[in-house]
């Protein structure tokens, strides 16, 4: 057992479903309060420094949170982490004002990184992801997901998806793997993006299934990648096959991606930059997460997307990282906090929803964890801080204190 006492604040969320409109502020805030941990699971929490006689709790491990703040873990619903290669020659052309599909169409981008990818083995794949993960765990995030798309063919995308599966059994990270064969299309498919989108569904797609290597099926919708048409065949293919369907949609044009994830109850719709009126009511009415990812717009200098505007909107929002090699190479949840307090003008308490149980939600975990509520993981966080406008507020530094994950300290 664990007993971790003399928290500060208890800041957390409520909930198994994602929280849309005004309940996406309601977090509950316990004073002076304590949590117990039994099992790997939260057993008893209280406030107003109500506690059991000590004596019941003398085999447990205790912590003293001195009068910390005290939050559920974080979760990062985006991500890229297996990968190889990095990416830092193509500032220069960004600098130069080439644009995303610009260097795409020249070679490079995703299909640079998919060159990398292909020349390592799983083990190294594994051990330079390993690496990523440990990174994770000390910035207070405790479940993420992480997408392949830069194998795109059977061999190299079953490599990246076993990866995530290792991680998941290995390391204290919850790993939820995404399929997202469909990143770009590989130069063998070089204009021949329904054929690509065939081979997905008929050559790749078993053997996910097969291997049970993912839980989701991810698309990028986008001017120059795939259109809808081919989006929408291969996101209903994959729900044959049991995966659940995600979407990267309007990170550069509003081209039908979120409608499409209204139409299909997309469990999430991601990056969703240039999303429009008609976009964001469509995920309204498909129940649809937005998975928002400032880190990017601020690192590709884009705008920002509507999060007030879809907030209000009733849709739920989540914040998330997109770490990857090239157009968000930072892993650091806490900055996507920073720049969702500034650029997306939302409060402390909706960006803790949207990094706690929003996001965990987003890749089907909110029954599990998100929330620090009995009966859930024991996944906190104890911060250097004394509530979560601090966390907001202050950027650069990290301000995890302490990171438990499933009752461990880690």
């Amino acid at each position: 057992m664990l007993l971790v006492k003399n928290i500060g604040i208890l800041q957390s969320p409520v909930g198994t479903h994602s929280l849309s409109g005004k309940e996406q502020a309601k977090n509950i805030k316990l004073h002076n309060a304590a949590v117990i941990v039994d099992g790997g699971v939260i057993s008893k929490i209280f406030a107003d420094g109500e506690l059991p006689e000590t004596s019941a709790f003398s085999h447990c491990t205790v912590i003293d949170a001195e009068g910390r703040l005290v939050t559920p873990g974080l979760v990062d619903c985006h991500t890229h982490l297996v990968f190889g290669g990095w990416r830092q020659g193509e500032v220069h052309s960004k600098l130069r004002g080439d644009s995303y599909l610009d260097i795409l169409k020249l070679g490079g981008g995703i299909l640079d990184t998919v060159r990398n990818t292909r020349k390592l083995s799983e083990d190294e794949l594994y051990e330079r992801s390993k690496g990523f993960v440990e990174e994770m765990l000390a910035l207070g995030v405790t479940t993420l997901e992480s997408k392949s798309g830069y194998g795109l063919n059977l061999d190299d995308e079953l490599k990246q998806l076993k990866v995530n599966k290792r991680l998941n059994e290995n390391t204290p990270m919850d790993v939820v793997s995404t399929f997202l064969g469909a990143h770009a299309v590989p130069t063998e498919y070089d204009g021949m993006a329904d054929e690509y989108i065939d081979y997905i569904c008929e050559v790749v797609l078993p053997e996910v299934k097969r291997q049970r290597l993912a839980e989701f099926c991810d698309v990028f919708c986008e001017d120059g990648v795939f259109n809808v048409e081919q989006s929408r065949k291969l996101l209903l293919c994959a729900q044959k096959f049991g995966l659940k369907s995600k979407i990267h949609a309007d990170e550069i044009e509003a081209i039908g991606g979120t409608e499409l994830a209204g139409e299909l109850k997309a469990v999430s719709a991601e990056h969703l930059i240039a999303t429009d009126k008609k976009g964001i009511e469509s995920l309204s009415r498909g129940g649809v997460t937005a998975a928002l990812l400032p880190a990017t717009s601020f690192y590709l200098n884009k705008n920002y997307a509507k999060a007030r505007k879809m907030i209000e909107s009733g849709v739920p929002v989540a914040i998330a990282s997109d770490f990857n090699p090239g157009s968000c190479p930072s892993l650091n949840l806490q900055l996507a906090i920073n720049l969702g307090y500034i650029k997306y003008r939302m409060y402390p308490e909706e960006i803790l929803t949207a990094v706690t149980l929003n996001a965990a939600c987003a890749i089907g975990r909110g029954e599990s964890t998100g929330s620090v509520e009995v009966g859930k993981k024991a996944d906190l966080v104890i911060w250097n801080a004394p509530d979560f406008e601090t966390v907001c507020y202050r950027f650069g530094t990290n301000q995890v204190k302490t990171v438990i994950k499933n009752g461990e300290i880690v």
